[in-house]
């Protein structure tokens, strides 16, 4: 009596956990090559809304066949060739100016500047810190707080 009160109950927490949303964690990709469409659709036969550089971080909010469905920093959507992306981590610089420093501190040294909607490689993360390289050549670190991506 208490086992088939028991796998009933197993049966019925099943049945519930099948039916809830999984919880699935945030996919980002970014841009893999330069000029690459985002479309107003999942096709070619749909008109190219922006342009993107190789590197812009994209989170994937949705999939029909090859075609990825992004949003990016500024909540705009669109579609992708999902062959046009890379697993690649980017941040894109979300304020007007930051400040690249030699180490995750604010004390630290300043080496450079970066601009509103710069694309910038993930090399490191510390804490509330991220250590990005620009063009191959920039290299230092920014605060997170800064920064949309990966």
């Amino acid at each position: 009596m208490h086992f088939a009160r028991y796998f009933l109950i197993a049966l019925v927490a099943g049945t519930f956990a099948l039916d809830m949303p999984q919880a699935s964690a945030q996919q980002m990709v970014s841009v893999a090559r330069e000029d690459v469409n985002l479309r107003s659709g999942p096709g070619t036969r749909h008109s190219a809304e922006w342009v993107l550089s190789r590197g812009f971080p994209l989170k994937v909010v949705g999939r029909r066949g090859d075609w990825l469905q992004v949003q990016d920093f500024e909540n705009d959507k669109g579609w992708i060739l999902g062959t046009l992306t890379s697993s690649t981590p980017y941040h894109i610089v979300k304020v007007k100016t930051a400040n690249v420093r030699s180490q995750p501190t604010t004390s630290s040294r300043i080496v450079g500047k970066v601009s509103y909607g710069d694309a910038l490689k993930t090399l490191e993360r510390k804490s509330d810190w991220v250590k990005v390289q620009r063009d191959g050549a920039l290299r230092g670190w920014i605060s997170r707080k800064l920064l949309w991506g990966w």
